[in-house]
């Protein structure tokens, strides 16, 4: 019977003779024979070059290869990945994408993509379209979530679908952060508004210096970590007290709590919304501060005995205008002395403005007279400094005159760095020291309101017309702030941040004084380098150093049909912020 041909291959040989190895590469054709798998030796590549033989072994296996003087594959497209990878593995591993909605649905995807846009680069929905653009994007968010080409009108639709799913979103966020009897940050804080017709933009009080502007007023709600849990949005002319009432609603009704701790600070725990919104309410508590005025009349009706501080800064008072609740007094050198300073420049810079009006009412030319005229300037004057309440001044027609108010001044001195903590807590269920830092926790909110506004995910300004998607876009921010805490506190080690708070507690000597840095923070904010050699970053300058881990679409010659993705090898910095997030690149 006639042979049949089959495949040419190399086999490599070993042969020992007289103690030596001699090794030879053939090149061998199998073929059948009479119904028998036969091979036959075609020629004997020993003599080639080790890669020369490596290279014909692979061309048999099926293997294409091009010439050394062309370029062996073509990157089609590149795009900055590292950054997304640690944001959107944050979330997955945070389950924030089926907290969203269970389903998996463009909505979702959409969503997902528009909460790591604003944590990698805020901008408008409009912006954030254009960066999501699966080839002229930004990054590798739209090819990794697998959301095409969008538009900015499908970003305002998932941004009302978001804003729909808001009560149910944070009632989960609620049962994995907060429990019966927790202790619940809440604050306000206010942001302008570009535009007129939004129906929830009024004038109101303006904490960025925009008194010109219209506001919105956003209420936090956060555990007692810092951790965000939900946000609501105001009319901006809404006082701080009166959203206390829809806070004690969505807690009751919404998150089924009966028993929480509100810690507010004094200009919001007001003692009105104290007796109207948390007393009646069985299973409410509070701690927050005392105002001033209430602080002096403590001390007039010597309730509250300032010589108790020369043997200690802190001690518990109780008074009979604040009934079953405990008073905490407090206080810190340093702060009196921050309080002491600051009233002296003010007082100073006051005095020295005013004495320019005594001078325009004495000059020969261009006069300064009229009893409206003066005090106009001295209005301008006592408002641009607050503290009016230290001078005594006449107005005439003609002239203007003025003094330091010492009494009321010293008065004003004796209380310096004084705070009282006001709470119905029983002592049994949080002691002074507890109670006390309970309250300057309210610090950690702040640092949400700055990272939201201004370092990081930056709110405003705010374009958007409709109240709901006003609401909509300041809950997704909230969202994207509680992947970027994640993100922050499993970074810690190789950031600026302190990853060792607690020890930084320890370290100093009351609860009353302001918390120092831990060892280890401090050491790495003088060499600027982690205990382990790496360079200390910002959390900006980290996620632009992650961007330049990137993902590259790549194919051979003729053959972009068959492309392939490829990343870059990840720096040692890289790698060890991947390892801290626990997320894979």
């Amino acid at each position: 019977m006639p042979r049949r041909s089959g495949p040419v291959h190399v086999v490599t040989t070993h042969r020992r003779y007289k103690g030596k190895v001699y090794t030879s590469h053939l090149l061998r054709r199998t073929y059948r024979k009479d119904g028998k798998v036969q091979n036959e030796t075609v020629g004997n590549l020993s003599h080639l070059p080790p890669e020369t033989i490596e290279l014909v072994r692979e061309s048999l296996r099926g293997r294409r290869f091009v010439p050394a003087d062309q370029s062996g594959f073509r990157i089609l497209r590149s795009w900055p990945h590292g950054h997304v990878a640690a944001a959107l593995g944050t979330l997955r591993k945070l389950g924030l994408e089926r907290l969203i909605s269970s389903r998996s649905g463009r909505e979702r995807k959409l969503v997902v993509a528009m909460i790591v846009a604003r944590i990698l680069e805020p901008v408008s929905k409009l912006g954030t379209a254009r960066r999501l653009d699966p080839f002229a994007g930004s990054s590798s968010l739209s090819k990794v979530l697998g959301v095409g080409v969008v538009s900015a009108d499908e970003l305002y639709e998932a941004l009302d679908w978001l804003r729909r799913r808001q009560w149910r979103i944070e009632k989960k966020l609620a049962a994995r952060h907060l429990t019966e009897g927790t202790l619940l940050l809440y604050d306000v804080t206010s942001t302008y508004f570009e535009g007129r017709t939004c129906p929830l933009a009024a004038l109101g009080k303006s904490r960025d210096s925009k008194k010109d502007r219209l506001q919105i007023t956003v209420g936090l709600l956060c555990a007692s970590d810092g951790c965000p849990v939900a946000v609501e949005v105001f009319r901006g002319n809404t006082g701080d007290p009166t959203s206390l009432g829809s806070a004690i609603q969505k807690v009751r009704e919404r998150f089924g709590l009966r028993r929480v701790v509100f810690v507010g600070d004094r200009g919001l725990l007001t003692d009105a919304r104290i007796e109207e919104e948390l007393k009646p309410r069985e299973g409410l508590d509070w701690i927050t501060a005392l105002r001033a005025p209430a602080i002096q009349a403590l001390v007039n009706h010597e309730v509250l005995q300032l010589s108790l501080f020369d043997e200690q800064d802190l001690f518990e008072i109780t008074s009979p205008d604040y009934p079953g609740e405990r008073l905490i007094a407090c206080r810190n050198p340093l702060l009196a002395e921050e309080r002491a300073r600051k009233r002296r420049e003010l007082i100073e810079a006051t005095e020295r403005e005013l004495d320019k009006i005594v001078l325009a009412t004495r000059r020969k030319k261009n006069r300064l007279k009229g009893k409206d005229k003066i005090g106009v300037r001295v209005g301008k004057v006592l408002g641009r400094f607050k503290v009016g309440k230290h001078f005594e001044h006449e107005i005439t027609d003609d002239a203007f005159s003025y003094c330091r108010n010492t009494e009321r001044i010293e008065a004003e001195a004796s209380l310096d760095g004084i705070y009282v903590i006001r709470t119905s807590v029983p002592a049994e269920t949080l002691g002074r020291e507890e109670t006390v830092q309970a309250y300057k926790d309210l610090a950690r909110i702040e640092q949400a309101f700055r990272s939201l506004k201004t370092v990081d995910l930056e709110v405003r300004p705010i374009h958007h017309r409709r109240g709901d998607r006003v609401k909509g876009h300041v809950f997704l921010c909230m969202l994207a702030y509680y992947v970027l805490w994640h993100m922050k506190r499993a970074l810690a080690p190789i950031l600026f941040h302190d990853d060792q708070p607690e020890e930084g507690r320890r370290r100093r000597a009351s609860v009353v004084v302001r918390a120092q840095r831990s060892e280890a923070a401090e050491r790495k904010a003088a060499t600027g380098l982690t205990p382990g050699g790496e360079p200390v970053q910002d959390f900006q300058s980290l996620l632009a150093h992650l961007a330049t881990l990137s993902l590259h679409r790549c194919c051979l010659p003729g053959l972009e049909q068959a492309a392939f993705d490829q990343f870059t090898e990840p720096t040692a910095l890289q790698q060890r912020a991947f390892e801290l997030l626990d997320v894979s690149p």
